[in-house]
């Protein structure tokens, strides 16, 4: 049975991958507003950096409630994560992470002075992960479910909630 520390770093190699995420917060009117979001930086404990102009609509839902999610799909992993958010107006952060492609949005690039950071504190995730051996063992499972007519076991290398 994996630890919860091997769930922890099987949540961070699947995410690490990933180079957008969908950023869920709540609008004013509390209604769920989602949009994709270029991941700047992903970090073992799951938290994770996201450039935004300091005038978007979600900079001010953040201000206004923190608690917001991640959400990451391919066609065979998918993950989320629950946390807080914050913004981030640190220039040696986005000296670090600045990318070039940000010109688009930045024109000034990164002295712009509506580039800032979001930054993820990641409280918890889960994960489905069905690639490689682990989908081959999932398909043998489901298969196996259906002739009998029960629900396919769950694996914990496969799908687990992750305190982080």
């Amino acid at each position: 049975m994996p630890t919860a520390t091997h769930q922890r770093g099987h949540l961070y190699d699947l995410l690490k991958d990933f180079d957008t995420a969908m950023l869920v917060t709540q609008s004013a009117d509390g209604h769920m507003h989602s949009r994709p979001m270029a991941v700047a930086e992903m970090r073992p404990d799951a938290d994770a950096y996201f450039v935004t102009g300091i005038d978007s609509p979600k900079v001010a839902e953040i201000n206004a409630n923190p608690n917001v999610t991640l959400t990451f799909q391919s066609s065979n992993q998918f993950a989320t994560l629950s946390g807080r958010g914050t913004i981030v107006r640190d220039q040696a952060l986005i000296d670090r992470l600045y990318k070039e492609d940000w010109k688009i949005w930045f024109p000034k690039g990164k002295t712009d002075p509506s580039i800032s950071m979001l930054k993820f504190s990641a409280q918890d995730g889960e994960y489905w992960d069905n690639s490689g051996v682990q989908g081959l063992k999932f398909v043998f499972e489901a298969a196996k479910a259906y002739v009998k007519g029960e629900r396919p076991k769950e694996d914990e290398k496969q799908h687990a909630k992750v305190a982080l």
